[in-house]
């Protein structure tokens, strides 16, 4: 069975860090290009970030440029997504996806979704 299944979200305050993790079961991670997507609240769901397959690549959107950090590690089977500096508007329920043959920010080209998970910035 495919699976994709996010850890490490979370309550942070402003400026502080979380680091979530994507585990995936059923299938090789090597041939995915793997995406995080997130949706806040009484908003539609955005890209964050998506790396390639041996993670040469990365593409981040323009909120999180500089503060995110997509990482890779395929022997485990687990992508990562490092996140600094974290402010109030990055609340929100946040997806790993994975695409077999399209490295993209569109949604539409990802066949397999994890269950989401929640990310908190508050004071």
């Amino acid at each position: 069975q495919v699976q994709l299944v996010e850890f490490g979200g979370g309550l942070v305050q402003p400026g502080g860090s979380l680091r979530l993790s994507c585990v995936a079961s059923g299938f090789t991670l090597d041939y995915y290009y793997i995406g995080w997507f997130r949706q806040a609240p009484g908003k539609e769901r955005e890209f964050v970030c998506a790396i390639s397959r041996r993670g040469l690549s990365t593409l981040y959107s323009d909120p999180v440029k500089g503060r995110f950090t997509i990482s890779r590690h395929n022997t485990n089977n687990t992508v990562y997504l490092q996140m600094n500096s974290l402010k109030v508007e990055d609340t929100a329920v946040y997806y790993c996806a994975a695409s077999r043959y399209v490295y993209t920010e569109r949604e539409g080209q990802y066949e397999h979704w994890g269950q989401g998970i929640q990310v908190t910035v508050s004071s």
